[in-house]
């Protein structure tokens, strides 16, 4: 039994020591640590800026200066502001700016619509035009695969065109022209024979 407790005795010794060993000691550090302060970022970016017009609501920014050969990659807001880098050579009117979120970060916007601000009397530098994109390929249609959705008309002759028959225009012939071809002198005195002839005729019979 004392063997027992002795042999435990010695097991918990050992345990302790071997917990001792095992953790690690603080050593002070000796380096020097620093005692100044960071500082922070609190302004605002300097350089050339642009800013919308404040008649407008927004406008659009371009992969290049052209609003015909380069495709819209955003919009600048009223009051929103960003960096001008430059001008396009050969073409003043636009000016690129830094615009995050684009491949490159790089837009183009038109001079008219925005303000331009920070320059200090300088001009801003001149950079050469991109190149424009790539157009994509145009799909060309199969003339003969087209040919077999298209319906064939065929030609219907237009009947033979006939005359009709001439129309018959009749004629009259007017009875007071062969009337008015005897003198009215005569009419005349032939009414006058026949109603002396009746008055005597008459004057006969009376007697």
């Amino acid at each position: 039994m004392q063997s027992r407790r002795l042999l435990f005795l010695f097991f918990l010794i050992l345990g302790i020591i071997l917990l001792t060993i095992s953790i690690p000691s603080r050593i002070p550090a000796s380096a020097q640590q620093p005692t100044g302060v960071i500082p922070t970022v609190t302004g605002t970016p300097t350089g050339p800026m642009v800013s919308v017009d404040p008649s407008l609501e927004l406008i659009d920014v371009y992969a290049g200066p052209s609003s015909f050969n380069y495709p819209a990659i955003g919009v600048l807001l009223t009051g929103e502001r960003a960096p001008a880098l430059g001008r396009a050579r050969g073409n003043d009117n636009w000016i690129m700016i830094r615009y995050p979120g684009v491949p490159g970060s790089i837009g183009w916007v038109y001079a008219l619509y925005i303000s331009l601000t920070g320059t200090g009397g300088v001009e801003l530098p001149l950079i050469d035009i991109p190149p424009t994109p790539t157009p994509a390929s145009t799909p060309t249609i199969n003339p003969t695969l087209a040919a077999a959705y298209i319906p064939v008309e065929n030609a219907t002759r237009l009947p033979t065109f006939t005359p009709a028959a001439p129309i018959a225009i009749p004629t009259f012939t007017d009875e007071t022209q062969r009337l008015s071809r005897i003198p009215v002198g005569l009419l005349i005195f032939g009414f006058v024979v026949v109603g002396a002839l009746g008055t005597i005729i008459s004057f006969l019979r009376g007697r």
